[in-house]
């Protein structure tokens, strides 16, 4: 079985790594992670730094939280692309700029090495149970070549196209999604104030035209006041301004987008960052507090 080095253990890649070696693939994890001992109980192996385990795998993963640090962990002294092997493949599941995903490619195709952009969606929840959504771009071979360790990890799994495609969708799919969370968010917070049983609610209308993955799961966190991490609402706000940037370059005005990014900046704004993005609940609830 191919080889896998993966970098970036945190609420997502954690669970993602571990799925890669329930289903028998030789992963290897860099020693500073702070869930290495997690994953070396499981089976993995380390390696001290990015070049080094570029070195030593088939295929790398990262799983990062933006840009930079992709770029970083390609580009650095002792990064991926010092060590990566001409014949392997590079897979980014990060949520990154487009245009990044295109200049990692590009750096990736002049060592002879294929590199698609394959984003998730599905959050912690999706990680775990190894049902996230999967788009990728780049070239069919390299896709065919690495679908059935994307199925360790996802189930709807869809090449997209070229580099940076894949990219370009999860822009798309965060912009539904945080437009999707400030809908629930108001209409809890109106119905709340109307004195409206916010379960009674959410349970009629995921039955009707408003049913949602959004309404069940981020509703339920709202009536329950669960706000740990699944994905937490900083990122979220990166996300929609990758949106946006992407929009910007293609002359594509995003007016919901933007005003639900004023609304998440509104949010760290306030210390929310770190709460889960349904946290956009309690910023509403703070503006539509009765004035002194």
């Amino acid at each position: 079985m191919e080889k896998i080095g993966f970098i970036g253990l945190g609420i997502m890649g954690k669970p993602m790594a571990l799925n890669l070696l329930k289903a028998g693939y030789p992963v290897r994890v860099l020693t500073q992670s702070k869930a290495a001992s997690s994953l070396t109980e499981a089976g993995a192996t380390e390696a001290p730094t990015a070049r080094a385990l570029a070195e030593q795998c088939d295929l790398i993963i990262t799983m990062l939280p933006d840009s930079p640090q992709v770029i970083d962990v390609v580009t650095g002294s002792d990064g991926v692309l010092a060590g990566i092997r001409p014949g392997a493949v590079f897979i980014d599941m990060s949520t990154i700029a487009p245009a990044t995903a295109r200049h990692v490619h590009e750096l990736m195709q002049a060592k002879g090495v294929e590199a698609l952009d394959a984003p998730v969606s599905g959050g912690q929840a999706g990680a775990e149970s190894a049902s996230l959504s999967i788009m990728a771009g780049g070239s069919e071979a390299a896709f065919e070549r690495v679908l059935p360790v994307f199925r360790a990890m996802g189930k709807n799994i869809v090449h997209i196209g070229t580099p940076g495609a894949g990219q370009t969708t999860k822009a798309c799919n965060q912009l539904i999604v945080g437009q999707t969370i400030q809908a629930v968010a108001e209409a809890f917070a109106l119905a709340d104030k109307a004195g409206v049983d916010l379960k009674k609610m959410r349970n009629v209308l995921l039955g009707g035209f408003a049913q949602s993955r959004i309404l069940d799961l981020h509703g339920k966190r709202m009536i329950e006041r669960n706000f740990a991490p699944g994905f937490k609402l900083k990122l979220h706000h990166k996300d929609l301004t990758i949106a946006l940037q992407t929009g910007e370059s293609l002359g594509v005005a995003l007016t919901g987008t933007a005003l639900v990014a004023q609304q998440m900046q509104r949010a760290l704004s306030v210390g929310n960052g770190e709460l889960d993005h349904s946290a956009l609940l309690l910023l509403l609830e703070t503006e539509n507090q009765p004035k002194p």
